[in-house]
């Protein structure tokens, strides 16, 4: 996955939770590098042993995963040469007792957690290594059974030291007039006695020092130097023995260096499991159907993150669309559906459980690509609109039918009309190619758009207008609105402004940007109707369907543009069964409804009533020509709305044209 991706959809977040809810060494490494995977049998085996671990963790157990304290330095080191001391030794054998201690628990587990039984029963007890470490190292410290020899020179060290202890009793005795306290000191690991210097000649023996104040001076006593000579000699031969046996103890332990890496990594593999099933618990984390075919279907998601603060998100998409388009006012959430979409496919495909509800199905993506956020960069010089070109450039060289793709804000940073031409253009490209695409925006072309083509759908977060808010809740199948001018109101803005906007809407000014009705008065450059997706069946039926024999080809579109067809009829001329052409959408449609106050017709399109500015519309084959003088519209638009109490039979050929009419007009 692209590291941008994974930044913005804050997937690093994730890594450290799960990290933190690991014990070793190991277990935090594998978090670290955990990594959305693409192997669609390989996710789903990942996810079944987490849940099966958070099922033993749900239930209370206390799995005794050893923490590898130590461990990491004897693997880095072993087979390299290197002399492992006391502590290391004591490292590894607690070690191996936590090992012994873990297979015995899971052994008991089988039945319950048959996955996380089979790593505990793959690792080696080394009972051998364990006994042979124990008998010769115990509390840091070599034994003094550890060896024949190291027994014969530590017995002749106590004696020596007796001895010693002895003299210095003597010695106490006899220069206790003369000593500056009566305590023994050392120096330089020898034993001395604190003299008073005026007395220093009465005492034989070396002076190895003296206080700052010059007034003590230490001498070792003459009775004492033999004795020292001897524990330090005693003191060499018993540190050669610790070195052989040490030797001995790395020689034996190197021998097993594959079964200690075998069971470190056991370890390790299980103690990063079972910190994927503790987070799981901790968000309440479920596992999903995993499928390669776009299809997802969720419902009371969470975004990890945010917890129970968040509205819970049903989302389903890759069944009869696989196009997106949310709307709605801004803070309403649409962002936050996105990245909830995103993240959770990502740690799905980490193997992690996701908050979701029972019953979920997830679909698996070789790559996930964003355009969230401007990523607007003084460094770069780039404005809001460059940035979102040069993402979806590279968007657009990668996207296959295994990408998802998550657009935020379409069509913004720029003059609205290219902007929707381009938006719209990118998700026709992007249909094309397959992807599963979900895309926020505000701007009604892009809604319409959506409604018309086959493979999309509109979604709106809902919003509550008696009291202004946002419910964060996703509702698809549903075109939503910006609510500016309530939310504007509702702010301060004065009612005279908010009416003078109204009214600019309402007549449709547009001609200040004449780039953008050139563009509503094109066509697409790739005609919709050769998409080979069905849309999906709505509750509306579908528009009288009025085609070329030969179907409506771009070519035949192009022939119908208004600048090379006949001037264009004003749009208070359109009746009711008029065939207009909607340029930005590259369809046709049948009148439905005349204008309205705002100078909006109703038109039937693809089985769904959209309101459309007169403006944007040109007429294509008028009604009479389409109609028989005696023929009720009514009862037309009637059918088209209501499939099941009329179903519309017969064709009548007009012009090339042919249109499904009711049995008693045929």
């Amino acid at each position: 996955m692209n590291e941008n991706t994974l930044r913005t959809l804050n997937y690093f977040e994730i890594q450290k939770n799960v990290a933190s809810c690991a014990r070793s060494y190991l277990g935090k490494r594998h978090a670290h590098n955990m990594k959305p995977m693409n192997d669609v049998h390989w996710i789903q085996t990942r996810l079944e042993e987490t849940a099966e671990a958070a099922l033993m963790l749900r239930y209370g157990a206390s799995i005794p995963i050893p923490s590898l304290d130590g461990m990491e330095t004897i693997m880095d080191l072993l087979g390299t040469g290197y002399l492992f001391s006391e502590r290391d030794f004591s490292h590894l054998a607690q070690f191996l007792r936590s090992c012994a201690q873990l297979m015995k628990y899971m052994e008991g587990k089988s039945e319950i957690a048959p996955t996380v039984s089979r790593y505990a029963a793959s690792m080696m007890l080394m009972e051998s290594l364990l006994s042979e470490i124990e008998r010769s190292i115990h509390n840091g410290r070599i034994q003094d059974l550890a060896s024949k020899e190291l027994t014969r020179i530590r017995k002749k060290m106590m004696v020596n030291e007796e001895r010693m202890k002895r003299k210095l009793d003597s010695l106490l005795g006899k220069h206790r007039s003369i000593m500056q306290e009566n305590v023994i000191s050392q120096r330089h690991g020898r034993t001395v006695l604190p003299i008073k210097k005026e007395f220093r000649k009465l005492v034989k023996g070396s002076v190895l020092d003296e206080s700052g104040s010059g007034q003590t001076v230490y001498i070792e006593p003459v009775e004492l130097m033999s004795l020292h000579s001897e524990l330090a000699a005693l003191q060499g031969d018993e540190s050669r023995e610790e070195m052989k046996i040490l030797g001995e103890l790395t020689t034996l332990t190197e021998s097993y260096s594959r079964e200690i890496a075998l069971n470190t990594e056991t370890i390790g593999i299980l103690d990063f499991l079972l910190a994927k099933a503790k987070y799981a618990v901790t968000m309440d984390g479920r596992v999903v159907q995993v499928n390669a075919e776009g299809r997802v279907q969720l419902q009371r998601a969470h975004h990890p993150l945010m917890g129970e603060s968040m509205v819970p998100l049903d989302f389903t998409i890759g069944t009869n669309y696989r196009s997106l388009i949310v709307t709605g006012p801004n803070t309403g959430g649409k962002t936050i559906a996105l990245k909830t979409l995103g993240l959770l496919t990502l740690m799905m495909q980490s193997g992690l459980l996701v908050p979701v509800g029972e019953g979920g199905t997830m679909s698996v993506y070789s790559e996930i690509a964003v355009d969230i956020g401007d990523g607007q960069s003084m460094e770069q010089a780039l404005s809001t609109f460059s940035a979102h070109i040069r993402n979806m450039i590279g968007i657009l060289e990668q996207a296959n039918s295994s990408t998802l793709v998550l657009i935020d804000e379409m069509a913004s940073g720029t003059d609205p009309g290219e902007g929707v031409g381009l938006s719209i253009a990118m998700l026709e490209e992007l249909h094309r190619r397959g992807a599963t695409v979900v895309a926020t925006t505000h701007f009604g072309e892009i809604k319409h758009f959506a409604a018309a083509t086959p493979g999309f759908e509109n979604a709106r977060m809902e919003f509550d207008t008696a009291t202004l808010q946002p419910l964060y809740r996703l509702r698809i199948g549903e075109a939503g609105q910006s609510y500016a001018y309530a939310i504007a109101l509702k702010l301060g803005m004065a009612q005279h402004i908010i009416d003078r906007s109204k009214s600019i809407s309402n007549q449709g000014i547009q001609q200040s940007n004449s780039s953008t009705e050139k563009w509503i008065t094109e066509p697409s450059s790739t005609p919709l109707s050769q998409s080979t997706e069905k849309h999906p069946v709505t509750d509306i039926d579908r528009p009288i369907v009025l085609t070329n024999t030969t179907s409506l080809s771009e070519s035949a579109l192009k022939s119908k543009k208004p600048e090379e067809s006949e001037a264009p009829v004003k749009a208070n001329v359109f009746q009711k069964g008029d065939r207009v052409y909607i340029g930005y959408l590259g369809q046709t449609g049948t009148v439905c409804d005349v204008e309205d106050a705002r100078g909006n017709i109703g038109v039937i399109l693809r089985g769904r009533k959209l309101k459309i500015h007169k403006k944007r519309l040109t007429l294509h084959i008028a009604a009479d020509q389409l109609y028989p003088d005696n023929y009720d519209l009514d009862i037309v638009f009637e059918s088209k709305v209501n499939r099941k109490k009329r179903k519309l039979m017969g064709r009548k050929h007009v012009e090339g044209l042919q249109i499904e009419l009711p049995p008693e007009q045929q």
